[in-house]
């Protein structure tokens, strides 16, 4: 499924809007310092958060810069131009828009994913085979010992698997092998949180989760990646639909302006956090919901009149040394050219 303005493949733009869906819900605890919770209806959030969200939506994330980075190369080769040359501009800029977020989220993407960008590079040219292999081979190894920093290697280099299988390509042929891949993976998502349920720490007095989290932490990050693949074909599927692709269309807008809404998602969480002061865990999840309101009609409004977001066209202008045009045509513009 292809947008028709720009040639691009809209299914990976819902799904980079879901992913950020999921994101801010588990960044936001960090970059407010908001704590363990100390009611029984923040520990059953707190749970929902480590069960469902932790570690599914970065793994998320993470694939899909892989396979933005497949396509970039290939589609800058295929118009003649020094793809390997430019990706590794477009990566330096990132990891230079990553630095500078660095100094306000520690825990920012950006840097990690440019180094594993770049870690990746030497596979583009290998077999899509190999490639497979070699990535699950490291996502089962990363994923089992639970090294969450080292998951992005894995994943961007089965997003260049991905890439080079054209997974994403023609997806309305493909529902049969997307739904019994979503089936098997719903099976083993339903076990992978049964079993991660049953690692839970014990609630304590007023419903506080006690303190032995390891366990239950490190079985997310090993079962996250099956459940993030369970997300990604539920959604998949969905969007073929023309009632859930319409409803779910703003998470198109939000994902085709991924980088601005990533990195404004920070600026929106700090600001909140000057005007209300410290956050409990179960208002944290209402602020989200404000800035998933923001951002969406926000993105909405702004790819009406704008072929890029604001950052979107600065990453490209950077990348190719030009500036490419930002505004949209209007229709009597068109004609007159």
């Amino acid at each position: 499924m292809r947008s028709p303005d720009n040639n691009r493949i809209e299914a990976l733009d819902f799904l980079r809007g879901f992913a950020l869906l999921g994101i801010i819900l588990v960044n936001i605890l960090p970059l407010l310092h908001i704590g363990l919770p100390v009611t029984a209806a923040e520990a059953s959030y707190w749970k929902f958060l480590y069960l469902f969200i932790e570690g599914r939506f970065f793994t998320i994330f993470s694939f899909l810069f892989g396979v933005g980075f497949y396509l970039f190369i290939t589609n800058a080769n295929q118009k003649g131009r020094n793809g390997l040359l430019l990706f590794l501009r477009r990566i330096f800029v990132m990891f230079l828009i990553g630095l500078i977020h660095f100094r306000f989220h520690p825990g920012e993407a950006l840097t990690v994913y440019a180094i594993s960008g770049l870690l990746a590079l030497p596979f583009y040219r290998l077999k899509r085979e190999t490639n497979l292999i070699i990535a699950l081979s490291l996502l089962a190894c990363f994923s089992w010992m639970a090294i969450k920093p080292l998951l992005p290697i894995a994943l961007i280099l089965l997003g260049f698997a991905a890439g080079q299988f054209r997974l994403f390509e023609n997806l309305a042929a493909k529902k049969k092998p997307i739904a019994i891949f979503t089936a098997v993976m719903g099976v083993l998502s339903l076990l992978a949180i049964v079993y991660q349920n049953s690692l839970a720490p014990a609630l304590g007095k007023g419903g506080v989760p006690g303190m032995d989290f390891y366990p239950f932490f490190h079985a997310g990050i090993m079962v996250g990646p099956i459940v993030s693949a369970f997300y990604v074909g539920s959604l998949i599927l969905l969007i073929q639909l023309p009632l859930f692709n319409k409803l779910l269309s703003p998470l198109k807008h939000y994902g085709r302006m991924a980088l601005t809404n990533y990195l404004a998602q920070t600026v929106l969480i700090l600001a909140a956090g000057h005007f209300f002061g410290q956050l409990s865990l179960v208002e944290s999840l209402f602020v989200c919901l404000a800035i998933y309101a923001l951002q969406l009609m926000f993105s909405w409004i702004w790819l009406r009149h704008f072929l890029y977001g604001p950052l979107e066209w600065l990453w490209r202008a950077a990348t190719y040394l030009q500036l490419p045009p930002l505004r949209r045509k209007t229709v009597s513009e068109a004609q007159k050219s």
